[in-house]
C-alpha cells in the first residue's frame, strides 16, 4: 500500500524535494540552537565582552530568520503538494466512478460516494503533506538530539532516553486502534451523508406526507451513530495524548533532576546544562508531534484504504482489446438468443431473439417488470448480456468502444434528469460543440419556443437542481430537445411523452415521428394509444417475446396485446 501511496508523488517530485529539503534543514537548525547557546554561556560570557555576546545573538537571530523562511516554505509548499495529490486522487476516483455500469449504482448510496470524494481525500491530503517529512524529521531530530546529548553527557543522555521505548509502544498501539475507529467513522459519515442527501432531495415528498417529525428522528439516529464514533476516536486520542504528555514531562523532569546532580558534582558546566535542557526540549518536540500524527495519520490511512478498495472495484463493462471506434451505424439491430440476469441471480430476459431493421419504429409493451426497459438498456451496454449477443450492422456491440457505441444512440428516459444550470446548457449537453443556432433549432423542434417566451431569461433561465423550476412536461421537452441536438441514427424513447398533456403530446409525437424517419427507433410504452403508428409492436413478458406485429395485426389476433389494450381503455 505504501508503494501505491508514494506513486502519487511522481508528478510533483520537485515540489516534494523542495518541501522535504527545507524541512530537513529546519530540523538541523533546531539542533544547532542548543549547541550555540552552550558555546555562548561557556566560552563567550566568561570573557565578559558584551559586544561579542551581541554579535553571537545577532548570528542566532539570523538563524531564526532563516528558519522562519524555511518554515514558510514547508507549510505553504508542503500543503500545496498535499492538495495536488488530493486533487489527482479525486480526479482518478471520479473517472473510475464514471466507468461503473448501471448495476454498480443500483447498489450504491450517493451520500457515501460524495463522502469518498470529499472527506476521505481531505484527510489523505494531510498525510500526503506531513507523512514522509514528519516521520523523517522525527527520526532525524530524535537521533540528532540524542547524539548531541550523548556527546554532552552520556549518563544523562541515557537516563533521558529511557522513556522513549514506552512512547514508541504507545504510538503503535494507539495508532492501530485509531485507524480501526476511523474506518468506522468513515462508514458512519457515509451513511450520514446518504441520509442527508435523501432527506434534502425528497423534501417535497416529506412535506406532502407531513413526515417531518419522522425524518427528524431518522436524521437524529444517523447523527447519533456518527457522534458516538467520533467520541470513541477522541477518547482514544485523549488517553494517548495524556499518556504521552506524562512521559514527555518525565523526560524534562529526569533532565532537571539528573542534570542538577551532575552540575553539583562538577561533571557538567552551566552552559552544558542549559544546552542539554534545550536539547531535551528539541528531543521531546517530535515526540509531541507524534500526538498530532496519531490523530491525523489514522484518518489518512483509513481514507486511503477506502480509496484503494474503491479503485480496485473493476467495472465489468469495459472496451475489449482492439475495440472498433464506430463513426456511423445504419441501425440494423439483432438480439441473438439474449438472456440477462442481475448480480443477485434475478432473471429478467430469457433467450430473446429479435431483429430490428434500419428505419423501423419498434414499440415494446408488457406488464411492469417484464423486461422492456432492460431490453433497451442492453443495447448501449448500460448492462451486459448474460448469454447470447447483440449486434448492430452485424457487429457485436461488445466489439465497439463504449463511447462510440453510445454516441450512435439517443435516449430520452422516463425519469428525466436535468443538470443544475440553464435550459441552454441542458440542451447543449446533447452535443457539447453545438452552435447557438443548433441549440435554438433543437428547442424549436421540441416545441420549447412557447415555454421559452414565458421564461424571464428565455433559454438562459436557470432551472434549479434537477430542473425543479420546470413542470414535468417542460422537463420532458428539454430532454427531447437534447436528443434532437444529438441527432443519432438509433433512438430509444422510454415513455418520452409520458409527462405531457394530451395536446402537447400530440405535437411532440409529430416531431418524434419526423425525427424517426430513416432512423431505427425503439419505444418503451405504457400508453398504448401513443404507439399505434409503430412499424411493429413487440409484447414482452418474463418468458420472453409473446407476440409481435402492427397494432391492427395484434388486435385482430386477440392475444396478449389485445388484452393489454382493452384493459387500458376499458371504461
Amino acid at each position: 500500500m505504501l508503494k501505491r501511496f508514494f506513486s502519487y508523488y511522481r508528478p510533483y517530485k520537485k515540489l516534494f524535494i523542495l518541501d522535504f529539503t527545507c524541512a530537513v534543514f529546519a530540523g538541523l537548525l533546531e539542533l544547532a540552537f542548543p549547541v550555540a547557546v552552550n558555546q555562548v554561556i561557556d566560552k563567550i560570557m566568561p570573557r565578559k565582552e558584551f559586544r561579542i555576546i551581541l554579535l553571537a545573538c545577532l548570528a542566532l537571530f539570523l538563524f531564526y530568520v532563516l528558519n522562519t523562511i524555511l518554515q514558510y516554505i514547508v507549510v505553504f509548499f508542503g500543503h500545496k503538494l498535499g492538495v495536488n495529490i488530493e486533487t489527482d486522487m479525486r480526479r482518478e476516483l471520479f473517472a473510475h466512478l464514471q466507468t461503473q455500469p448501471y448495476e454498480y449504482y443500483d447498489n450504491q448510496k450517493t451520500g457515501k460516494l460524495i463522502s469518498r470524494l470529499t472527506t476521505d481525500l481531505f484527510e489523505i491530503s494531510e498525510v500526503a503533506h506531513h507523512g514522509p517529512e514528519d516521520v523523517f524529521i522525527t527520526i532525524m531530530t530524535l537521533v540528532g538530539a540524542f547524539l548531541l546529548m550523548l556527546n554532552t553527557h552520556a549518563k544523562l543522555a541515557l537516563a533521558t532516553f529511557a522513556v522513549l521505548p514506552l512512547i514508541t509502544i504507545a504510538l503503535v498501539f494507539f495508532n492501530k486502534k485509531m485507524t480501526n475507529v476511523n474506518t468506522r467513522i468513515y462508514e458512519d459519515l457515509g451513511e450520514f451523508n446518504a441520509g442527508v442527501e435523501a432527506s434534502v432531495s425528497g423534501i417535497r415528498v416529506t412535506q406532502s406526507f407531513a413526515n417531518e417529525e419522522y425524518e427528524y428522528h431518522r436524521f437524529g439516529g444517523l447523527s447519533e451513530a456518527y457522534r458516538k464514533s467520533k467520541i470513541l476516536f477522541y477518547r482514544i486520542m485523549a488517553i494517548s495524548s495524556a499518556y504521552n504528555y506524562l512521559l514527555i514531562r518525565l523526560i524534562n523532569l529526569f533532565t532537571l533532576i539528573f542534570g542538577s546532580y551532575y552540575v553539583i558534582q562538577g561533571e557538567l558546566t552551566n552552559g552544558q546544562f542549559v544546552g542539554f535542557i534545550l536539547l531535551a526540549n528539541v528531543f521531546v518536540r517530535p515526540i509531541e508531534k507524534v500526538n498530532n500524527m496519531i490523530e491525523s495519520y489514522p484518518k489518512g490511512i483509513a481514507g486511503f484504504k477506502r480509496l484503494t478498495e474503491e479503485l480496485d472495484k473493476k467495472p465489468n463493462i469495459v472496451d475489449r482489446p482492439n475495440a472498433l471506434n464506430v463513426t456511423h451505424l445504419a441501425g440494423n439491430i439483432n438480439y441473438d438468443d439474449v438472456s440477462f440476469s442481475y448480480a443477485d441471480g434475478k432473471k429478467v430476459l430469457n433467450h430473446v431473439d429479435l431483429t430490428i431493421k434500419t428505419g423501423e419504429t419498434v414499440a415494446f409493451v408488457g406488464q411492469s417488470g417484464s423486461g422492456k426497459t432492460t431490453l433497451c438498456n442492453l443495447l448501449p451496454r448500460f448492462y451486459e448480456v448474460t448469454d447470447g449477443k447483440i449486434t448492430i450492422d452485424e457487429i457485436d456491440i461488445r466489439d465497439m468502444t463504449l463511447a462510440s457505441l453510445r454516441n450512435q444512440i439517443g435516449i430520452v428516459q422516463q425519469d428525466v434528469f436535468l443538470f443544475p444550470g440553464s435550459i441552454r446548457e441542458n440542451i447543449a449537453y446533447g452535443r457539447l460543440d453545438a452552435t447557438n443556432e443548433d441549440i435554438l433549432t433543437a428547442a424549436k423542434l421540441a416545441h420549447l419556443e412557447g415555454v421559452l417566451e414565458q421564461m424571464p431569461e428565455g433559454i438562459d433561465t436557470q432551472i434549479g437542481e434537477r430542473g425543479v423550476k420546470l413542470s414535468g412536461g417542460q422537463k420532458q421537452r428539454v430532454a427531447i430537445a437534447r436528443m434532437f441536438l444529438k441527432n443519432p441514427p438509433i433512438l430509444i424513447l422510454d415513455e418520452a411523452t409520458s409527462a405531457l398533456d394530451t395536446e402537447t403530446e400530440q405535437v411532440i409525437q409529430e416531431s418524434l415521428n419526423s425525427l424517426a424517419k430513416g432512423r431505427t427507433t425503439m419505444i418503451i410504452a405504457h400508453r398504448l394509444a401513443s404507439i399505434k403508428h409503430a412499424t411493429r409492436i413487440v409484447v414482452v413478458s418474463s418468458d420472453g417475446i409473446l407476440e409481435q406485429g402492427t397494432h391492427e395485426e395484434l388486435m385482430e389476433k386477440g392475444g396478449a396485446y389485445r388484452n393489454l389494450y382493452e384493459a387500458q381503455f376499458r371504461k
